[in-house]
């Protein structure tokens, strides 16, 4: 593709600027408060010896830390677009690759912890030695990795299309501006619609076997294998959510191609409904949700409204 066409058609601007203000006012009502949330809970986790060895909330911590770069990342192109404030193209990439690997993270990291779960539950025995808390870390590596190849390779097909002037040009830092070609934003779709299938059937199929334990169990093996399958339910719904946004590049693809500004209203909508609150299911999975680990963030609270004298002490405690 020839980079020397104008870069007008990649500059996606709205010049309402009370809804640019309003839109701006709704995104930091919602993103502030799950990204304090998600730090408390990482918080919690960090200091509880405990939950580091444990598989599932090693990777509880990954969507919490990548969800909340995510939202402080997005954040910033909001605040950048609301002020129209235009940056250089060589700094968005690298930008939004990073901010991409971070979107993709949450998603993978699910399948995983349904994994966890269904080996948990299936087959107890096992499950030392296959999430053992080395191997879960290299199962997190590998989700990151994952989650990295895709914009890369992006931006290796940008880069084999473009001259190095286009990467000195100002533009809002939209994940378009690496997009540059139709065939090349129908492939991100495709590939959404794979990865996104691929979960569903892992998901199914954890659902359907925790669900025959559950029926063949008594007592307390019926009571944790009744929970894994609730939790898994919370999973199915934020795929659910999750699956809805891989048919947002079609939809605004389409849509760019008759207005802009309808355009942007709907990446607004897109990234609130899809993007913010489907995560935002995360932490009420495995932080509120989870017995252990809300007993932990409701000690540490109570830590903190101790008296000065024995704040230490107190603290101290609340790590153990």
């Amino acid at each position: 593709m020839n980079d020397s066409s104008s870069s007008d058609d990649r500059l996606l601007k709205s010049n309402d600027r009370t809804r640019l203000n309003i839109m701006m006012s709704l995104v930091q009502l919602l993103v502030w408060p799950f990204i304090s949330i998600n730090l408390f809970m990482y918080f919690v986790f960090r200091h509880k010896r405990a939950f580091r060895t444990e598989p599932r909330y090693l990777l509880f911590a990954q969507t919490l830390l990548a969800d909340s770069a995510l939202f402080l990342m997005t954040d910033f192109v909001v605040i950048t677009i609301n002020v129209h404030q235009l940056l250089p193209i060589g700094f968005c990439i690298p930008f939004l690759i990073i901010m991409y690997t971070f979107n993709q993270v949450s998603p993978t990291v699910i399948t995983a912890m349904c994994l966890e779960r269904y080996v948990a539950i299936c087959i107890p025995l096992r499950h030392v030695n296959i999430f053992s808390p080395n191997r879960t870390l290299i199962v997190i590596a590998i989700v990151w990795f994952l989650s990295f190849i895709k914009p890369f390779i992006d931006f290796l097909i940008l880069l084999s299309a473009v001259s190095q002037g286009y990467f000195k040009r100002l533009n809002f830092c939209y994940y378009e501006i690496i997009l540059l070609a139709k065939w090349h934003m129908m492939m991100r779709g495709n590939l959404y619609i794979m990865n996104y299938l691929a979960i569903l059937v892992v998901l199914l199929f954890c659902y359907a076997s925790i669900f025959r334990v559950a029926r063949r169990a008594s007592g307390k093996d019926k009571k944790a294998a009744a929970r894994g399958q609730k939790t898994l339910l919370l999973h199915l719904l934020q795929l659910f959510l999750c699956t809805l946004e891989i048919i947002c590049p079609y939809v605004e693809a389409r849509v760019m191609e008759v207005d802009v500004e309808m355009y942007l209203i709907l990446r607004y909508f897109n990234f609130l409904a899809f993007t913010v609150l489907s995560r935002a299911i995360i932490p009420l999975i495995y932080g509120f949700r989870d017995e252990k680990f809300y007993a932990a963030m409701k000690s540490y609270t109570l830590c903190k409204r101790n008296h000065v004298s024995t704040r230490k002490k107190n603290v101290t405690q609340c790590a153990k």
